[in-house]
Parts: structure tokens; C-alpha cells; sequence
């Protein structure tokens, strides 16, 4: 018989591997500068700095970054909901 309590090891284990690479992915930043325009976005996906002309507005910089984290809530959704549905298949359903 399976111990039950291996799997949550397991899952721990999973969780804490997810944060560290999610800790060293907002320690990176990607710089992307064409023309009069500069992007500069950390691994998380969180806009740093944005210039258009030089010019840079916080208020796009929120609204972006709240477009952005809904996007990621919309996939993790989706990715739940089909892991969720394999799980079942391969009996770890509820």
C-alpha cells in the first residue's frame, strides 16, 4: 500500500523547487530597446520600466502589470482545470 504521506513529501518538495525558480526568474530583467522605446521586464513577467520617447507613465506601467497578471491567473486556470482532468483519469481524482 502507497504512504500517503510520501506524496505530500513529494508535493512540498515541488512547491519549494517552484518558488526558488520563481525567486531567481524576478531576479532576472530582459532589456528590449528599439527606436525611442525601451522595455525592461523581469523573468516574473513584471514590467520594470517602460519609455516611450523618453517619456515613462506609472499608471501604464500598473495597468500593464495587472493585464499581464490576469493573463497568467487566466493560464493557470486553464492548466488546473486539465490537470485536474488528467489527475482524474489517472485515478488522483477527489
Amino acid at each position: 500500500m502507497a504512504n500517503p504521506f510520501k506524496a505530500l513529501g513529494d508535493l512540498n518538495q515541488l512547491r519549494k523547487q517552484a518558488k526558488q525558480m520563481q525567486d531567481e526568474l524576478a531576479a532576472e530583467e530582459i532589456r528590449i530597446e528599439e527606436g525611442d522605446i525601451l522595455v525592461v521586464i523581469s523573468g516574473d513577467q513584471k514590467i520594470k520600466q517602460l519609455s516611450v520617447q523618453g517619456i515613462s507613465s506609472p499608471e501604464v506601467i500598473d495597468i500593464l502589470n495587472r493585464a499581464i497578471k490576469k493573463s497568467q491567473e487566466l493560464a493557470a486556470k486553464k492548466l488546473q482545470t486539465m490537470t485536474g482532468g488528467l489527475g482524474g483519469m489517472l485515478g488522483g481524482g477527489q
